[in-house]
């Protein structure tokens, strides 16, 4: 695996003869802001940054901070896309607009221990951020995708979840709604996320696909949905958690890579390959893909 110094290095060697397009969804806090913010740098700014998310004042506040060059296009799309209504609509915005994409990078997320949440699609807000969001994000914008590897440039998809622990999914209640528990919710996220790397690789080989698990990095998403829990156990973050500018230097690490240009990637928080999911089978993979596009389609 390579060293933070390591993937620090290969990051600040990334120098496209094109200026890049990429998109953060969820980039207004945690490991989507480390990203967009290093991404910036690495760049030095010759990039065109969207910020994907809710909160426009952050947004504005972290564009404000981000390296500036004669080359720089930034800007923030609001969007909450626990809301598949919401996601159509981004990703029809940003196709009229955008000439290409050659990274999209998926980590809006809730961390919260309520049982099921419904949106006002009938959705599972959990699943809803960390599974059909993504797949529906990732289905959007393949036409920008392939407008940049036809250009032949980078052209890569990073969902930032858990490739490390994914489990059982009961294919015949995918979305939960007859037996929900905050495990069940998790296993299949994860492992959904896992097939969605395995089945859009398979259909679209060349582009990059990659399914990342962070590890446990100081982010204020727990305080966020849990401020008194969140006060008692942030002290464990600051000593133990990783640094979002640093998980980010290992995220950005296979995107800016040219070792991993195509094709599908399971990686763990320091970019090596996870263990094979062993719940990822023909039969999941052909049940949880057919039942994503049905229920992510905007009635």
């Amino acid at each position: 695996m390579p060293s933070l110094a390591e993937a620090r290095a290969s990051n600040a060697a990334f120098k496209p003869s094109y200026p890049p397009v990429a998109v953060f969804v969820g980039g207004t806090s945690g490991i989507g802001q480390g990203m967009a913010e290093v991404f910036a740098r690495h760049t030095g700014g010759n990039a065109h940054i969207v910020i994907v998310g809710r909160d426009k004042a952050k947004a504005d506040a972290i564009i404000s901070s981000l390296p500036k060059s004669s080359t720089s296009t930034y800007e923030f799309v609001p969007c909450d896309v626990s809301l598949m209504k919401n996601v159509r609509a981004c990703t029809d915005s940003l196709a009229q607009r955008l000439p290409k994409i050659n990274f999209l990078v998926l980590s809006a997320g809730v961390f919260t221990t309520q049982g099921r949440t419904e949106t006002e699609e009938g959705l599972d807000q959990k699943l809803a951020l960390h599974l059909y969001s993504r797949w529906k994000l990732t289905e959007g914008m393949l036409p920008l995708l392939q407008k940049a590897k036809k250009d032949g440039e980078d052209a890569k998809v990073m969902s930032v979840l858990d490739s490390v622990y994914g489990g059982p999914i009961d294919l015949d209640d995918i979305d939960l709604k007859k037996e929900y528990s905050l495990r069940a919710a998790a296993n299949t996220a994860t492992t959904g996320n896992d097939i969605m790397v395995v089945e859009y690789a398979r259909r679209h080989p060349e582009i990059a696909f990659m399914h990342t698990a962070p590890g446990f990095v100081n982010t204020p998403i727990l305080s966020r949905n849990h401020p008194i829990l969140g006060s008692l156990l942030s002290p464990l973050g600051s000593l133990f958690g990783t640094k979002p500018q640093d998980c980010a230097e290992w995220m950005l690490y296979p995107l800016l890579s040219k070792a991993f240009g195509q094709g599908g990637f399971h990686l763990d928080n320091h970019a090596e390959p996870s263990k094979p999911n062993r719940y990822v089978t023909e039969e999941s993979k052909l049940k949880v893909y057919e039942h994503v596009l049905e229920f992510t389609k905007v009635k």
